[in-house]
């Protein structure tokens, strides 16, 4: 049985725990970065969390703002917890980037023939808002 399970925006709070858990439990995981550069702070990070078998773990170079990656970052891959959002700000010109990083996933998935994917919340749901201007 195909157990790999890509963890988008591997590098975040929930991304860690998620990579943490499917770890424990057995799962080739497969974590996507905007920069690869980021993968030995997250090592380090998921070793001084008792982190084990990280030799099941993988990176891959993916952004939701691009196309560049998708494919690779699918490729064998039976499920996908989707946690990346693109952070843009107030004055952002691309603000429609996380329905298109979204679509772009669910888009590759339906490609790559992934069994589940499983979509949070992004930062932008409880990190922004222009109730308090203080």
């Amino acid at each position: 049985m195909n157990n790999n399970v890509l963890v988008t925006g591997g590098n975040g709070f929930l991304s860690m725990q998620l990579i943490l858990q499917l770890l424990k439990q057995g799962y080739n995981v497969r974590a996507t970065l905007r920069t690869l550069e980021k993968k030995a702070t997250i090592v380090t990070t998921l070793k001084a969390n008792n982190g084990i078998n990280l030799d099941k773990l993988s990176f891959v170079k993916a952004d939701l703002t691009s196309d560049a990656g998708w494919e690779e970052a699918m490729r064998n891959v039976t499920y996908v917890l989707s946690v990346a959002s693109p952070m843009f700000s107030a004055s952002s010109k691309n603000k429609g980037g996380a329905t298109e990083g979204i679509l772009r996933i669910l888009k590759q998935a339906q490609t790559a023939h992934v069994k589940r994917v499983v979509m949070t919340a992004n930062f932008g749901a409880v990190g922004f808002s222009n109730k308090d201007k203080r």
